[in-house]
């Protein structure tokens, strides 16, 4: 894909999400567009910061330490949107990651505060809710999420910002939407408790084919690749076994 084709697919997708707003009755500054880069190259990504569109997310740990250096070169914000292996918190935290999204169990929290301690640094995260009840998704159960909520917001080094979700991999909004209301659901739970550490601002959800539906149910990130940087060469399984179902 030709640089020009990246500029061309980022005005489109920011259009749609232009659209979506002002449907929705939503200012645009409402809704962020975090760039899904992974397998994507990082001079192709550099086409996107230089265009101003600065936030990221990557789901392997070895593509944000194989990009570091080079996206270095450009004012950026990493989060980490995959699947967090304990084993390896320690290079998410070395390479830059500014929020891991897809907090969803009691132990990657406890060891991700274990190793902020001893660095003497906090870090933003999100909790990752599974809204659509598939195996193949990560994610605590919805009726989980407060309990996990509670229990993190113990760890001063950890400030839960809000929530993400992979909804119902559906060309059909119909479908998709119950996943995206559950989560807001979620939210207003968790904020009627009034937990320190706990501000529940963001909720991460929508991707390349259904951004426009998470943004009228309340989005305030939307993750998008494809809909960018073209569909990738092999399907999401071809690259990990623990594929989540859908494309971002």
């Amino acid at each position: 894909m030709e640089d020009g084709e990246i500029l061309v697919n980022l005005g489109k997708v920011e259009q749609r999400i232009q659209t979506a707003c002002t449907r929705a009755g939503r200012r645009r500054d409402e809704v962020k567009l975090l760039l899904a880069t992974k397998t994507v190259p990082a001079e192709r990504i550099m086409v996107a910061l230089r265009a101003g569109y600065t936030l990221l997310g990557e789901n392997k740990v070895q593509e944000v330490k194989e990009k570091y250096e080079a996206l270095s070169a450009l004012p950026h914000r990493m989060h980490f949107i995959g699947h967090l292996q304990t084993n390896k918190i320690k290079d998410v935290l070395k390479y830059g990651v500014s929020c891991v999204e897809s907090v969803d169990r009691l132990e990657l929290a406890e060891k991700l505060h274990h190793r902020l301690s001893t660095e003497n640094r906090d870090l933003d995260i999100l909790i990752q809710v599974n809204t659509s009840a598939e195996s193949s998704k990560f994610g605590v159960e919805p009726a989980h999420a407060l309990e996990l909520v509670k229990a993190v917001s113990a760890f001063p080094t950890l400030h839960i910002r809000g929530l993400m979700t992979i909804g119902l991999f559906s060309a059909q909004a119909d479908q998709v939407r119950p996943c995206f209301r559950l989560l807001k659901q979620v939210r207003q739970e968790v904020d009627a408790l009034g937990l320190p550490n706990v501000a529940m601002h963001e909720l991460s959800m929508g991707m390349s084919g259904d951004l426009e539906t998470a943004i009228e149910e309340g989005a305030t990130i939307v993750r998008v690749g494809t809909a960018v940087f073209g569909k990738r060469v092999h399907p999401d399984s071809y690259y990990w076994p623990e594929a989540q179902g859908a494309q971002a």
